[in-house]
């Protein structure tokens, strides 16, 4: 059983109201209102020796209030729920600074939310209120053939930062520093993501969590359409370049498989002006009757690559 074949089991069981918007895109909508929730598990989402208190509290708020800018949205109303083994009182304290940081910077409000014990590992679950005038949202079901994928920011950084801390690498200089950043301390792009949403031509976004390889295909399957994308293309930054080039990592697996950059994917008409700085990597085509009828059949062309790439998993 997959993430996906779980949602579904779960999904199935209910219908949604007319007018409200459920499973499927990064946030649920209703009326004006966008409702967000991520559960972030020790050893899953954050290694504890890997991460300081300070910014897995920043990181905790940020992946939820990206959730809402994947969506062109305003975050509002945080509630915060985490299970620990014991309190630490220094630990607890650090992680609360990081979390109101993070919530003051996009002017966001902790409202409530529970506290438990653990048996074993911490787990922190937010949910987010935000809001975006009705029927304005960006779903990932409105991209068309012939639009154009486009990124903000950079590809891969999280995810060399994440490896850098799964290898214990003991030389950190200027560059290790930049990609172990990235990963700690992702900033959600909310004023990209309203700009995004205020611009016609813009017809599909979500953000980048699984890593393109992953998230692209959920655009494509709302949508019913296909994609070519050309990883010569691929927005790498220097530093993410140097690092690889002196540890022999693969830049393209990091940027496509990697996952947590943050960064927002979306899809453009031709000819539109992006509002925001981005990257074009891709571009939407029209699937044949048989494709989309095809579940198991790949959506995506990946030129100059490999055959296939496959981001992030839970199950």
């Amino acid at each position: 059983m997959t993430e996906f074949d779980l949602i579904r089991q779960l999904s199935s069981r209910f219908s949604v109201p007319d007018g409200v918007i459920g499973i499927g895109d990064d946030c649920a909508v209703i009326g004006d209102t966008l409702v967000t929730t991520d559960l972030l598990a020790e050893g899953v989402h954050f290694l504890l020796d890997g991460i300081s208190p300070f910014d897995l509290g920043f990181k905790s708020a940020a992946v939820n209030i990206s959730d809402i800018a994947a969506m062109g949205g305003l975050p509002k109303y945080a509630f915060l729920s985490i299970a620990l083994p014991t309190v630490n009182d220094g630990w607890l304290a650090a992680f609360s600074d990081g979390f109101a940081s993070c919530c003051h910077r996009y002017r966001v409000t902790l409202l409530g939310g529970d506290t438990s014990a653990s048996a074993g590992g911490i787990f922190i679950n937010v949910t987010l209120m935000g809001e975006c005038p009705h029927g304005t949202a960006l779903l990932r079901s409105g991209a068309r053939p012939g639009d154009l994928i486009c990124v903000t920011g950079t590809l891969g950084d999280s995810a060399a930062g994440l490896r850098l801390i799964q290898e214990m690498a003991d030389q950190v200089g200027h560059d290790e520093n930049v990609l172990l950043h990235r990963h700690c301390h992702p900033e959600p792009r909310v004023d990209e993501g309203i700009a995004l949403r205020n611009c016609p031509g813009v017809h599909s976004m979500m953000d980048i969590s699984d890593g393109i390889a992953a998230d692209l295909p959920h655009i494509l399957e709302a949508s019913g359409v296909g994609a070519t994308v050309d990883v010569a293309t691929l927005p790498l930054s220097e530093e993410l370049r140097r690092l690889c080039a002196s540890r022999s990592w693969d830049p393209v697996d990091l940027a496509l498989c990697g996952g947590e950059d943050y960064e927002l994917l979306f899809t453009i008409a031709p000819g539109t002006q992006p509002p925001v700085p981005c990257t074009v990597i891709g571009s939407i085509t029209a699937l044949d009757a048989a494709s989309a009828l095809d579940a198991s059949a790949s959506r995506i062309t990946w030129l100059g690559g490999k055959p296939s790439y496959v981001g992030f998993r839970h199950f």
